[in-house]
């Protein structure tokens, strides 16, 4: 096998034991050491393949979004109204961050760094997976807002800062969900903690998307230049 071939092969050995290993055991708890064990390689060999750890994990939150845009594209229907819809869309990617925590603090530990500094640690044609990755699924997400525009059942003055407010949000709604405790005031002056279920959760937030699109909440607001 051409020397070419073997890096290529063996950086798809690397994405795929970082992938297993935040599957099962969380991004948190899985180190370069370790996929470098599952590999049969050493840390340094990783480091020949990945100018740093955040390239391993933008890479590895690329492979999470394509599996993302598919689940997206099995639940979509296309006939369906704008709303059912942005329903379909939204609770596919609540669902798929329940299932992977991983992807959910992959994607919360980039989202946190600003471009400039992510290009410091990272290569330009991973920046362009990733930014392609993500376009991809806020792309079918704008496209769902400005279809509804059209119909008259949305009222959005910008489906793309709309499309990337979702993003954030559920992901800061995932990371709550799966910590799985709210804070609450228990007694005047003391606070306590409750635990959340995932579904009225989903429910609840699948629901407030709809009602933004509709003109019914904050996306008036942006209508009207307030």
């Amino acid at each position: 096998m051409p020397a070419v071939d073997q890096r290529a092969a063996r950086t798809e050995k690397i994405l795929a034991a970082t992938r297993a290993l935040f599957d099962e055991r969380g991004m948190r708890d899985a180190h370069v050491e370790d996929i470098a064990r599952v590999v049969g390689i050493n840390r340094a060999i990783v480091y020949r393949h990945f100018s740093s750890k955040e390239e391993l994990f933008a890479l590895t939150l690329v492979g999470y979004l394509a599996d993302l845009n598919d689940l997206i594209t099995q639940r979509l229907d296309e006939a369906a109204s704008p709303s059912d819809q942005l329903r379909a869309v939204a609770g596919a990617f609540l669902d798929f961050g329940q299932e992977h925590p991983a992807f959910v603090d992959c994607a919360l530990v980039l989202l946190r760094r600003r471009g400039d500094e992510l290009l410091k640690e990272i290569s330009e044609e991973t920046m362009l997976k990733l930014g392609m990755g993500m376009a991809t699924g806020l792309g079918r997400m704008t496209a769902i807002l400005e279809k509804g525009n059209a119909a008259g059942e949305f009222h959005v003055a910008d489906p793309g800062m709309l499309s990337n407010l979702y993003y954030a949000q559920a992901l800061g709604v995932l990371n709550l969900t799966h910590m799985r405790l709210a804070v609450r005031e228990e007694d005047p002056g003391l606070p306590g903690t409750e635990v959340i279920p995932y579904q009225p959760v989903k429910e609840y937030v699948i629901e407030t998307a709809v009602t933004m699109a509709h003109g019914d909440g904050p996306a008036t607001a942006v209508r009207d230049g307030v």
